[in-house]
């Protein structure tokens, strides 16, 4: 999908989870987080957040093609807080993802620093000399007739299109990726990558909260 086809899902708010300090919502696939370069680019989640909390302010993103979980401020020194567990890695993110290809082994650790590929923006690509460290770890959920797998996906950092780039480096991209994926693997109706859970201290009370999606996928 490009920019010119931007279309974003017309359906309403799904929130898991709201106080006085934080929202955190489930991001439907197709919607943007915040706004592109634009007019046409404008309708996004935080936008539509604002038509019901005009105090919400962005503490991180997910790419506009993926769902699941994504936690928002109210306050700043809610977005302080939060911002800095996941700059700290203090935060904890599973994903669910279907996978091209047979993945094996069940467990293992991608490590590989990664860095815009600036003629083929937005893409990501791995880059040894100028790339940022980017560790994902995986765990085999089951592989399908159809020659696919199932994984969740836990990412130590939280890099541009990391999950996407390191699963393509694997040699089993994930489905349905419209900028990674090239044939059968890319024709699917979305691309099956969902933020299921994310874990974090409230910035209130510094108790842990996990918060959780259901999968839209099999």
């Amino acid at each position: 999908m490009t920019d010119a086809e931007y279309n974003p899902p017309d359906e309403p708010l799904r929130l898991i989870h709201a106080d006085h300090a934080l929202v955190v919502v489930d991001k439907p696939a197709g919607l943007l987080t915040v706004p592109g370069k634009g007019e046409h680019l404008a309708d996004c989640l935080i936008s539509r957040l604002k038509s019901v909390y005009p105090e919400v302010l962005l503490v991180h993103r997910l790419d506009r093609d993926t769902s699941g979980v994504i936690v928002f401020a109210l306050t700043a020194h809610a977005q302080r807080d939060i911002s800095m567990q996941f700059e700290l890695r203090k935060t904890k993110k599973a994903y669910r993802a279907r996978l091209w290809g047979h993945l094996e082994p069940k467990t293992g650790t991608v490590d590989l620093p990664l860095c815009a590929d600036w003629p083929n923006r937005p893409r990501q690509h791995v880059d040894h000399e100028n790339g940022r460290p980017a560790q994902t770890d995986w765990k085999v959920l089951g592989h399908d007739p159809d020659g696919t797998t199932r994984v969740r996906l836990m990412p130590l950092t939280g890099r541009s299109h990391q999950l996407r780039v390191h699963m393509l480096v694997l040699g089993h991209p994930i489905l349905g990726d419209p900028l990674y994926a090239e044939g059968p693997a890319r024709d699917f109706p979305r691309l099956m990558l969902h933020a299921e859970s994310l874990r974090f201290n409230h910035p209130e009370t510094g108790h842990g909260a996990t918060f959780t999606a259901p999968v839209p996928f099999r």
